[in-house]
Order: structure tokens, then sequence, then C-alpha cells
């Protein structure tokens, strides 16, 4: 799955200025180790909160989330925020002291409601 979300020219909003490449490769890190059945990288690329959202073991529960990642469409970056949609997934990402982590995964528009995500923090 990291060949789909890394490496490919995505249309960055005006705004993000540089960020997306980042956003991107955090992203693939990120559904790499998820694809390759590595929940402990996969939970160290997640906000702290994002973290506590799943069930313990953490290692365990992001396996089980049924995240996959896939070509990137579009990212959107505003400040230390962003938003990198899939085909069949959304993800949120934040930007923090160690970079970019994942702060949510496996989220749906629910139209004027928030997304319903599995990961989120």
């Amino acid at each position: 799955m990291l060949k789909y979300v890394m490496g490919l020219a995505l249309p960055v909003s005006a705004c993000a200025a540089g960020g997306g490449p980042a956003v991107e490769e955090a992203a693939g890190r990120f559904f790499a180790a998820v694809a390759a059945g590595q929940g402990a990288a996969a939970c160290a690329l997640l906000t702290d909160a994002a973290a506590r959202s799943l069930p313990e073991p953490c290692a365990t529960s992001i396996l089980d989330a049924g995240l996959r990642g896939g070509p990137a469409e579009e990212v959107a970056v505003w400040g230390s925020e962003a938003q990198l949609r899939l085909p069949e997934d959304t993800v949120f990402l934040h930007r923090g002291p160690d970079g970019w982590r994942v702060r949510g995964a496996g989220c749906r528009p629910q139209g004027d409601r928030p997304y319903d995500c599995e990961v989120s923090g």
C-alpha cells in the first residue's frame, strides 16, 4: 500500500505550500505498517489521543480496525492540520514536534455531521 500513498503527484491546496509531500509520506508509513502487520509501528505513527481511542493493546486493535490505504486523491494542509483523501478512506494528520502523525483514519463523511472514524483523536 505504501506505493499508492507515497510518490504520487497530488493536488495540494494553496495554503499547503510544501506540506503535502510530508503528509503523504507520513500516511504512507502508517498504511505500510498496517499492511505489513506491524501494529506497534503503526501505533507509533498515531497521535497520543488517537492511540488512546483504540482498545488496548493498540498494536492489536489497529490491525483489527480494517484500515486500508489506496491511491492518494487529494491532500490539504492548514497549518499543523492536514487531510488526505483516499478512494475508501479519509485520513487526518496533525503536525507536532515529532512531525506528522495520524489523528484520524478509517474516516467516512457523514453529510453535515463530523466524519465517522475508526481511529480518532
